[in-house]
C-alpha cells in the first residue's frame, strides 16, 4: 500500500520535513481541527441546530433534564476518538497543551517541541471553530433573534458557550471554583491517559486505545462538567474563544465578562489555560507516584507472577 502511494506534496518534498517536525504539526493541526469541528460542533446542534430546525419543543428551548447534556458529552468524546485516530499515527496526537506538557515534564517529550505542539493545536482549533461557524452560522443567528440577544452586546451567552466555555452560576463571580475545576478535570485527564497508554500496565489491545481515552474525557464531562464547561484543554477553549471574540460576541469571549443579574464573571479566560496546565503536570505526577513507580519497581525486580488479584488471560483458560 505505502508503495502505490503519492505523496500529494511530490516526491522532491518527501525529505523536506515532513518526516519531522514540520510534518508532527502538521497532524496536531488537522488533528486538533477535527477535535474542535466535531466538539464544537456537538454544541451547536444542541445549542442552535436542533431548536431552530424545529427539532425541539420550541426555538429557544435546549437543556431539557439531562439529554443535552449526555448530547454534548458523547459528542465531545467521540470527537476526541476521531482526533486521535487522525493523528495518533504521527505524534500519538497530543492535541492538548496539557497533554503536550504533561509529557514532557515525566515522558521525556522534548522541550524544544512543546511550544511548537501548543502552538499547532491552538492553529487546529481556530479552524476548527471556523469551520463550526461557517456550518452552523444561519442557525446561531436564527438562535440569537429568537432568544433576544445580541452577540456585540455581550448577553449571547448561550450562542457563546458553542465555542467556549464559562463558569456556572453557583461560583458567584470567584475564579477559586472554576481554577479547581479545571486543575482537577485535567488532572484526572493525564492520569487515565497515562494509565490507557502505559504498556506496562493493562493497556487495550489492538487500536482501542483512542475509545478508551475518549471514554475518559465523556467520563470527565458527565461527573465534572457542569461547574465549567470541562474545557481540559487550553486549546480547546482559547482556539474558539477567539474565532467567537472574531465573529462579534466581544467581551463575553474576551477578557470573559459577563453579568446578567446574580450570574455574572470577570476576566475569565486565563482559567481554562492555566487551570488544565497545571492539572496536567500534578495528573502526571501523581499517575507515576502511586502507579507508575510501582510498574516500574515490578518490573525492574522481574517478578514472573502477576500481583494477587490480578486476573490474566492465561489464569482465565486455566
Amino acid at each position: 500500500m505505502a508503495m502505490e502511494y503519492t505523496p500529494l506534496h511530490g516526491e522532491g518534498r518527501s525529505f523536506a520535513g515532513l518526516s519531522g517536525l514540520f510534518g508532527e504539526l502538521m497532524a496536531e493541526v488537522f488533528g486538533t481541527l477535527t477535535l474542535i469541528a466535531f466538539g464544537d460542533g456537538v454544541v451547536a446542534v444542541a445549542v442552535a441546530g436542533l431548536p431552530e430546525s424545529g427539532r425541539t419543543a420550541g426555538p429557544t428551548v435546549i437543556f431539557q433534564a439531562g439529554g443535552d447534556w449526555l448530547l454534548i458529552t458523547f459528542g465531545w468524546m467521540f470527537a476526541v476518538v476521531m482526533g486521535i485516530y487522525v493523528a495518533g499515527g504521527i505524534t500519538g496526537a497530543h492535541l492538548n497543551p496539557a497533554v503536550t506538557l504533561g509529557l514532557a515534564v515525566r515522558r521525556k517529550f522534548p522541550w524544544n517541541k512543546v511550544l511548537p505542539y501548543m502552538g499547532a493545536e491552538l492553529v487546529g482549533a481556530i479552524f476548527g471553530a471556523l469551520i463550526v461557524y461557517m456550518v452552523y452560522g444561519p442557525a446561531i443567528q436564527a438562535w440569537d433573534l429568537a432568544a433576544k440577544t445580541v452577540p456585540a452586546a455581550g448577553n449571547a451567552l448561550a450562542s457563546y458557550s458553542i465555542f467556549a466555555t464559562f463558569p456556572a452560576p453557583y461560583f458567584h463571580g470567584s475564579v477559586v471554583g472554576p481554577l479547581v475545576d479545571q486543575i482537577v478535570g485535567t488532572a484526572f485527564l493525564l492520569i487515565l491517559v497515562l494509565a490507557i497508554t502505559d504498556g506496562r500496565n493493562l493497556a487495550p489491545a489492538g487500536n482501542m486505545g483512542p475509545w478508551l481515552v475518549g471514554a475518559a474525557v465523556g467520563a470527565i464531562g458527565m461527573s465534572f462538567g457542569p461547574n465549567a464547561g470541562y474545557a481540559i484543554n487550553p486549546a480547546r477553549d482559547f482556539g474558539p474563544r477567539f474565532v467567537a471574540w472574531l465573529f462579534g460576541w466581544g467581551k463575553v469571549a474576551f477578557p470573559g465578562t459577563y453579568s446578567a443579574g446574580a450570574f455574572h464573571f470577570s476576566n475569565y479566560f486565563w482559567i481554562p489555560i492555566v487551570g488544565p496546565l497545571v492539572g496536567g503536570v500534578i495528573g502526571v505526577l501523581l499517575y507515576d507516584y502511586f502507579i507508575g513507580d510501582v510498574l516500574a519497581s515490578r518490573l525492574k525486580k522481574g517478578e514472573g507472577e502477576p500481583p494477587q488479584g490480578r486476573v490474566t488471560s492465561e489464569s482465565q483458560q486455566s
